[in-house]
């Protein structure tokens, strides 16, 4: 690896030179970084086990043949997700499908629920019957792992927006106006990175009821100032190109200009404090989990598997499990976040 110190037009003007775009220059060097590829390849397969959880683990079969009728309850519950469809008359009261008298029926790999309580099964240790054992409800902890995989990325990913919107837009209105509009907003940036996060995270979560929504909200709130500052340092250095200028002069307003001229050019590094972000939105929500504050407590997350620890201290596997789980995640997305940074680096030439 050798390190080229030129600016990042140069190495643009080089690419095209070669019959490559930026774009495919900075994939080029991201795909170098094996570390940084693996993550985004397991960020990748978490995604799929969030998206077909129910296939994976649940108490609803693929197939089953009731009362002479044939049912794929795992597919339709998919197409109520989607309000394409609803539940059958004959199935509306069914809770559980184990209990109903089927001629046959196909379940998923782990065939339980990540609600299923089995009181006289709690705190087994792993074995053939439960493959990463129980909690103190009984509940299959695999199949609540593997359910934890959608809450733990949707927290993630709807909290960095929130964060994404804020930052980017107040760091674009700091880096363009300049002046007194920057002076203004970057006293504003340091007094909220001044307030610890995670206190201010307890003390807004004590003011609202128990949702995953002002869960994500309160993050996103809170998670904003490094995107903004790495926005504004972007505008600062862009909006001094001579298409920025071209664009002045022809009448375009300061909107137009920001967020369709300048903005698609500055976006590439500020997704870099975003995948870190991720990474710390996932840890912020585990740790609320754990402490039991603003998280529903029918919500199965990673981090309440873990607090279910608290109450015996000999069941390992609930402290293993979900501790591997949220710390496999979070290094996913800091190698993301720290290839991210080295592929846009412009002084990083590999």
């Amino acid at each position: 690896m050798s390190t080229v110190t030129q600016p990042q037009e140069a190495i643009e003007s080089s690419s095209q030179e070669k019959g490559q775009s930026y774009s495919r220059i900075v994939w080029s060097q991201f795909k170098r970084n094996r570390l940084a590829l693996a993550g985004l390849v397991a960020i990748g397969l978490l995604t799929l086990v969030a998206v077909f959880a129910d296939f994976l683990a649940g108490d609803k079969p693929y197939y089953m043949k009731y009362k002479g009728k044939e049912y794929y309850p795992v597919f339709r519950q998919y197409a109520i997700y989607l309000g394409v469809m609803d539940w059958p008359e004959e199935l509306k009261r069914v809770r559980n499908f184990k209990k109903i008298k089927v001629e046959e029926a196909i379940f998923p790999l782990v065939p339980f629920g990540p609600s299923e309580i089995k009181l006289r099964d709690k705190y087994q240790p792993p074995s053939p019957q439960h493959l990463l054992g129980t909690d103190r409800l009984g509940r299959d902890v695999f199949a609540g792992l593997i359910h934890g995989c959608r809450y733990a990325l949707t927290i993630g990913l709807v909290s960095v927006g929130i964060s994404m919107l804020i930052g980017v837009f107040l760091g674009a209105l700091a880096g363009y106006f300049g002046g007194w509009v920057d002076l203004l907003l970057a006293r504003l940036f340091e007094l909220w990175a001044a307030i610890p996060s995670f206190f201010l995270i307890l003390t807004a979560a004590a003011f609202f009821p128990p949702s995953l929504f002002f869960i994500m909200v309160i993050i996103g709130l809170t998670g904003w100032v490094n995107i903004a500052r790495q926005t504004r340092a972007q505008f600062l250095q862009v909006r001094n190109h001579e298409y920025v200028a071209a664009a002045h002069s022809l009448g375009y307003s300061h909107g137009r200009i920001m967020f369709r001229h300048i903005l698609p050019n500055a976006i590439g590094p500020v997704l870099v404090p975003a995948a870190f972000g991720v990474a710390g939105a996932i840890l912020a929500e585990s740790g609320l989990s754990f402490l039991g504050i603003g998280v529903p407590a029918e919500a199965i997350t990673w981090g309440a598997l873990l607090a279910g620890a608290r109450s015996n201290a000999s069941a390992w596997w609930l402290v293993v499990m979900p501790g591997v789980a949220i710390f496999v995640t979070v290094t996913m997305y800091n190698l993301l976040g720290d290839g991210l940074r080295d592929a846009l680096d412009p002084k990083m030439k590999i």
